[in-house]
């Protein structure tokens, strides 16, 4: 077997160790998949195919230094470093290596980095965008105002189900980042418009529909997040927006707005879905930063 068909098999293989026992996401494995490609290329083409038992310490920061050279962005290198982490320790159980190279690398810290949020002007001009008199314009609505009501990741709008809306109630369900479920008030403006979608314009989106998912393309078929990611470009632009958003500033929207109004921290995490407060504390600097904007902007002598 050559040395490539090897690398192969230890990706194959340890995919497989995180489907099976750790139950990841197909996000997660498909990013750490895309790592140890990367990985395994650099040690085809820079180190002449070295065997993964040799590889130490050193391979490790050439390769880390290699990417920072090739322009990836520090988070990215961030990732890697925890990829390759978790690689190594199953490499070690797997008696692929005797000695986890990993031990001793240390990731680049984490630049702080504060995620672009839209103002509630810049919210309503871009929810406006969507023509209403149109089946998709109902559609495109209908997403906008679901994301900005309740703070989906755009993965988790893309997969929700009939069966997971309780509009009676205010409530939708979603299955968030590992298979967590939570529950999510809806407000009435976009459960309106939710309702109207589903009446109005789904009915008539294609005929292979999907009977369980809500939201669809124009073939009838389930929207992809990078589907949604296109249609958010486009509006954006035609908003006259200047910022850089995808669908997740949207996320950064709502959890800004709402504690900018005076939400508890706590309610916000358990909003968002996040195992760790201190994620959803970047908001807290973000409604600082805006309370200066505000101050510098409006007080006299500021």
């Amino acid at each position: 077997m050559t040395q490539i068909a090897k690398y192969d098999d230890y990706i194959a293989d340890y995919l497989h160790f995180v489907t099976v026992e750790r139950g990841l996401s197909a996000n997660t494995r498909t990013s750490y998949r895309q790592d140890l490609h990367k990985f395994f290329l650099y040690l085809q083409e820079q180190k002449a195919e070295l065997p993964i038992a040799d590889v130490d310490r050193f391979v490790i920061l050439n390769f880390l230094e290699f990417l920072s050279d090739q322009g990836q962005s520090r988070n990215s290198v961030i990732h890697m470093v925890s990829t390759l982490r978790k690689f190594f320790q199953y490499g070690v159980t797997s008696h692929w290596v005797a000695v986890d190279p990993m031990t001793q690398v240390d990731p680049p810290k984490k630049a702080q980095h504060l995620p672009a949020v839209l103002t509630l002007e810049e919210v309503e001009r871009l929810i406006e965008v969507p023509d209403t008199t149109t089946k998709l314009g109902i559609r495109n609505r209908a997403m906008l105002e679901v994301m900005y009501a309740t703070g989906l990741r755009v993965s988790e709008l893309v997969n929700l189900k009939l069966d997971n809306l309780h509009l009676e109630l205010g409530l939708i369900q979603t299955i968030g980042k590992g298979d967590k479920e939570r529950i999510i008030p809806i407000g009435d403006v976009a459960a309106h418009w939710l309702l109207k979608y589903l009446t109005e314009a789904r009915p008539l989106l294609g005929k292979a529909q999907d009977d369980a998912v809500i939201f669809l393309n124009d073939h009838g078929h389930q929207l992809t997040r990078q589907g949604v990611w296109k249609l958010i470009k486009q509006w954006v632009l035609a908003a006259g927006i200047t910022k850089d958003v995808s669908p997740h500033t949207l996320r950064h929207s709502f959890a800004t707005h709402i504690l900018e109004n005076g939400a508890d921290l706590r309610i916000v995490q358990e909003l968002l879905g996040h195992a760790d407060i201190s994620t959803t504390q970047i908001y807290t600097h973000i409604s600082k930063k805006r309370m200066m904007e505000v101050y510098e902007n409006a007080h006299p002598r500021a």
